[in-house]
C-alpha cells in the first residue's frame, strides 16, 4: 500500500506551503512511505484528486485544496484531519496503516481491540491480558483479605456486645452486688451467690437487733442509779440553800436569849 500525498509544488500561498510540509515531514518522521503527487505541474493528478475526494469533504466552491492524502484508491483525508489525528497519536490508523510493534498506537490498538473482542492467544495481547488479570486477582485478594479481617472485627465486637448483655448493668455503675460478683467469678452459680448474699444480710440485721437490745438493757440498768444520783444532788443544793440563807435580827436575838438563859444554869452546875 502506498499513501499518495497530493500537493502543489508552486502554490503562492504560504498557508499551503507550511501544511504540506507538516504532512511530509511527520511522515518521514515516522518512517512511511509516500508518493508526492503535484497538483500544478500535472492536470492528471489535479483531476484525479478533484473526482476522487468525497463530496462531503469539499469546500463551498467544490474544489479541494492540497494537501489532500489518500491510500491507494482510498481517501485518508486533508491536513485538518491529519492533524486531529497526529494531536490523538492515531496517525497510522489514519493512514490505514497498521502501527509498528512497541509504539503507542500499537499499545492502544491492542487495548481497544481487548475491549472489542477479547484476548488474544500466543500474542503480546495475551501477556498483557495475564498481567492485568495477575494484578486484578492480587487485588481481589487483597479485597478477599481485608474482607476476612472486618469480618473477625464484627465477630469480636459481637462477642463483646454479648458479654456486655450477660453482665448486669449496675455492676457498671459502682459497688452494687460486689458479693454476687465475686461469686460469678470463684464460679459459682448465680443463685448460689443470690442465696449467700441474703445469709450474709440475715446475719446483719441479727447482728444489729442484738445491738439495739444490749443497748436497751444498758439504759434500763443506769437509769435508776441516774435518779438516784440526781434526787441527792437536789437534797445537797437544798441544804446548801439554807445554810446560805442570812439570819434574820429576830432569830438573832432569839439565839441570844437562849444563850443568856443557858449561861447561869451553866454558872449553877459548875458551882
Amino acid at each position: 500500500m502506498v499513501i499518495k500525498v497530493f500537493l502543489a509544488s508552486s502554490s503562492g500561498s504560504t498557508a499551503i506551503k507550511k501544511k504540506q510540509q507538516d504532512v511530509l515531514g511527520f511522515l518521514e518522521a515516522l518512517k512511511v512511505d509516500y508518493a508526492p503527487l503535484d497538483i500544478a505541474c500535472n492536470e492528471d493528478n489535479r483531476m484525479w484528486m478533484r473526482e476522487n475526494v468525497p463530496v462531503e469533504k469539499k469546500p463551498t466552491n467544490g474544489i479541494p485544496l492540497p494537501p489532500q492524502i489518500f491510500n491507494e484508491e482510498s481517501y485518508c483525508g486533508d491536513y485538518e484531519t491529519f492533524f486531529d489525528a497526529k494531536e490523538d497519536n492515531a496517525v497510522f490508523a489514519f493512514l490505514g496503516l497498521p502501527p509498528p510493534p512497541g509504539s503507542k498506537e500499537a499499545k492502544e490498538a491492542e487495548k481497544a481491540f481487548i475491549l472489542e473482542n477479547g484476548p488474544v492467544e500466543n500474542g503480546t495481547v495475551e501477556i498483557e491480558t495475564v498481567e492485568s488479570e495477575t494484578v486484578e486477582n492480587g487485588t481481589d485478594d487483597a479485597e478477599d483479605e481485608e474482607n476476612l479481617e472486618a469480618e473477625e472485627v464484627d465477630e469480636e465486637n459481637l462477642d463483646d456486645d454479648s458479654l456486655k448483655r450477660e453482665v448486669p448493668m449496675e455492676e457498671f455503675n459502682g459497688d452494687e452486688h460486689t458479693e454476687e460478683v465475686e461469686a460469678e467469678v470463684g464460679g459459682e452459680t448465680g443463685e448460689e451467690a443470690a442465696e449467700e448474699a441474703a445469709a450474709a444480710e440475715e446475719k446483719v440485721e441479727k447482728a444489729e437487733e442484738e445491738a439495739v437490745e444490749d443497748t436497751e438493757e444498758a439504759t434500763e440498768d443506769t437509769a435508776p442509779m441516774k435518779q438516784e444520783e440526781a434526787q441527792e444532788e437536789v437534797e445537797d443544793e437544798e441544804a446548801k440553800g439554807e445554810d446560805d440563807q442570812p439570819v434574820s435580827e429576830e432569830e438573832e436575838e432569839l439565839r441570844q436569849l437562849e444563850e443568856e438563859e443557858e449561861a447561869p444554869e451553866q454558872e449553877e452546875e459548875d458551882e
